[in-house]
């Protein structure tokens, strides 16, 4: 698995703790979420509002109905993650949408996170 920096790394260790079995049950599904989550700073201080690590499940519901304020960037890491994690689809989950809001260091995190949700790394 490629991070993008020892924090990233550090992060995704962290939030793996709280899942024991994540790689032993092969979830690629929560690992690209994890991996989301943790390579992007915004993402990762407002980590409890998109899940729920304690009990391991998500609990972002929409966009509408959070009272945190998250950037255009974060915002399309979120709709990638959801969709990697469980087909999440609105009407800006496209590549287009998504790729094109995103800085190189989170556009090398989304092709990871797709990477990874499929096994090509």
């Amino acid at each position: 698995m490629t991070f993008l920096n020892a924090l990233h790394k550090s992060n995704f260790v962290s939030l793996s703790k709280f899942y024991p079995q994540l790689f032993t049950h092969c979830d690629n599904e929560r690992i690209s979420l994890f991996y989301i989550i943790s390579g992007n700073e915004d993402l990762f201080r407002k980590k409890h509002v998109l899940y729920d690590f304690f009990n391991n499940r998500l609990i972002f519901k929409s966009f509408d109905s959070t009272d945190t304020d998250f950037c255009s960037s974060s915002k399309s890491l979120i709709r990638l993650a959801l969709n990697l994690f469980n087909g999440y689809l609105d009407n800006l989950t496209s590549p287009l949408h998504i790729l094109a809001s995103l800085g190189s260091d989170n556009y090398i995190l989304a092709i990871n996170a797709i990477k990874l949700r499929f096994e090509y790394f």
